[in-house]
């Protein structure tokens, strides 16, 4: 049972133990503070990877992605092939006046070409400066922190093993083509030294 006053009497027992304690004010910006590696600063593009899908624009609940791309014709890789047409991204920018930072955009790209860095220096006097472009956007992919090691004991990625599979696949072949190819110069060399040896000498030859 509490008594009259009780709840008073610790607010103050708080306050002047807080009192007792000497004061940590970090030294911003001199001092940079210490953030978590996955800290949601800005987001970053890594264009090589966008394919103008617009998936990520129309999952914004804010609306604040903005996309403009246009298509192109790519000729066929071999005689007798289709053209392909590809889209060709002219811009990618992100309003960060509007932006709520719920990462929707990052999650569902499906090639990842979005990522979250912690970089959160890019205050600007007018707010219609906050609309960074792809340029911008870009630049901010380098300071991305590499993804956390995986656990040794963890089954290898299937990507990872597909892609060994066929790289090995494909250094068995070239390794046996070669192979192919030193026992048919091989095979054809005691014939040239037996062609040379029957052939009958020239006037003239060998002076």
């Amino acid at each position: 049972m509490s008594f009259p006053g009780s709840g008073l009497a610790k607010g103050l027992a708080v306050t002047l133990r807080t009192m007792t304690k000497r004061s940590v004010t970090a030294q911003y910006p001199d001092v940079q503070p210490d953030l978590p590696p996955r800290s949601r600063g800005v987001i970053g593009l890594f264009e090589e990877n966008c394919t103008v899908c617009m998936l990520c624009a129309r999952e914004c609940p804010d609306w604040c992605i903005y996309i403009d791309s246009h298509k192109e014709t790519v000729p066929p890789a071999a005689p007798g092939g289709r053209e392909r047409s590809r889209n060709v991204l002219d811009r990618f920018a992100i309003d960060f006046a509007l932006c709520m930072y719920c990462g929707i955009c990052i999650e569902v790209c499906p090639f990842d070409a979005l990522f979250w860095s912690p970089e959160f220096e890019y205050a600007e006097t007018d707010i219609h400066e906050l609309t960074h472009e792809r340029d911008k956007l870009r630049e901010w992919m380098w300071t991305v922190p590499e993804p956390p090691a995986l656990d040794p004991a963890a089954e290898e990625p299937k990507e990872l093993a597909a892609a060994r599979k066929a790289a090995d696949k494909l250094a068995a072949q070239q390794q046996a083509e070669a192979e192919a190819a030193q026992a048919q110069a091989q095979a054809q060399a005691p014939e040239q030294e037996t062609a040379d040896q029957d052939r009958p000498d020239t006037p003239g030859e060998g002076t």
